[in-house]
């Protein structure tokens, strides 16, 4: 378990992570998320000691910088190609191990799972960037750790490397263990995180279940299709529901549940053609959420001919 508590950190002044507490949870993926300079890859230095700032975070209620053997602990990856360029793939692995307690066995078997096998004895600089990616996993779970910690690991890699690590991942997290994982990409951490941590400018705006976060989003609606749409909008709208013409006889209820829009129908004898749930993607939800919270805002380019 992942216990952060009041993490800060300040650059030239410029607070870029404030008062931070999360929990993550083994036997779960927490998606870590946030716009761009949200404080993400600060945070995870953070808990791994590699800035110095406020706060704690403890693994099984012990500091990183406290573990014996760290790599047996907690497995990271925090960065594209994390390792001598010169080194041969399987060597660098081999000093990473001696350094752990961790037998050589381990590396043959890592470098196998992770489809390094055929280029063990290459140097890493020759690598793409999913390869290297490949080998920064490699590392990250040379020592069987109870603990993963994550920054972008699918960067670089192809559909079939990005379906491969999440279910390497779910795996991973149902054999009890736990992982703590940033991506931007949403449609993916959908698949894979069973909870958030969401941040926004350093600060905390969410955590829980992606059930949870998602059933938040104001883009969560019923759906109804009706010959008599008009009549229908001014009986839900005295009820306190907010209602939106999607198309001809087609609307969109935010404020009831389908129930009561069903209830409301009939009691007012409107005919219903269409009576469904529309869910909020991730993405929504998390751009909903994060709307105030972004740093680099870029403007959309107006379309040739706009504002002549």
């Amino acid at each position: 378990m992942i216990e952060a508590r009041g993490l800060g950190k300040e650059y030239a002044g410029k607070p870029a992570v404030s008062d931070l507490s999360f929990e993550v949870h083994p036997g779960s993926v927490t998606g870590f998320l946030g716009p761009n300079g949200a404080g993400k890859s600060t945070t995870m230095r953070l808990m791994l000691g590699l800035d110095h700032g406020r706060g704690s975070t403890t693994f099984d209620g012990v500091p990183f910088t406290a573990l014996t053997r760290p790599m047996t602990h907690v497995g990271a990856l925090l960065e594209a190609k994390p390792f001598h360029p010169t080194r041969k793939a399987r060597n660098h692995l081999r000093m990473l191990a001696a350094a752990n307690g961790i037998p050589v066995r381990r590396v043959d078997e890592v470098l196998e799972q992770l489809g390094l096998a055929a280029v063990a004895r290459k140097k890493p600089r020759t690598f793409s960037l999913g390869m290297g990616q490949r080998l920064g996993l490699a590392a990250a779970l040379l020592g069987d750790p109870h603990t993963l910690v994550l920054d972008e690991p699918a960067n670089g890699l192809d559909p079939q490397g990005i379906q491969w690590i999440r279910e390497l991942l779910k795996g991973f997290a149902a054999s009890g263990r736990s992982v703590f994982v940033s991506s931007h990409l949403l449609s993916e951490m959908a698949l894979m995180a069973d909870q958030l941590v969401v941040i926004g400018r350093g600060r905390l705006i969410a955590s829980g279940p992606v059930e949870d976060f998602v059933r938040t989003s104001t883009r969560n609606a019923v759906v109804v299709r009706s010959p008599q749409a008009a009549d229908l909008a001014d009986v839900l709208r005295r009820e306190g529901a907010a209602v939106e013409a999607l198309e001809p006889g087609v609307v969109s209820v935010v404020g009831l549940d389908a129930a009561r829009v069903g209830d409301l129908a009939f009691e007012a004898s409107i005919r219903l053609h269409e009576l469904s749930h529309r869910v909020a993607t991730l993405e929504e939800a998390f751009l909903e959420a994060t709307s105030d919270a972004e740093e680099y805002r870029a403007q959309v380019a107006a379309r040739p001919g706009e504002g002549a």
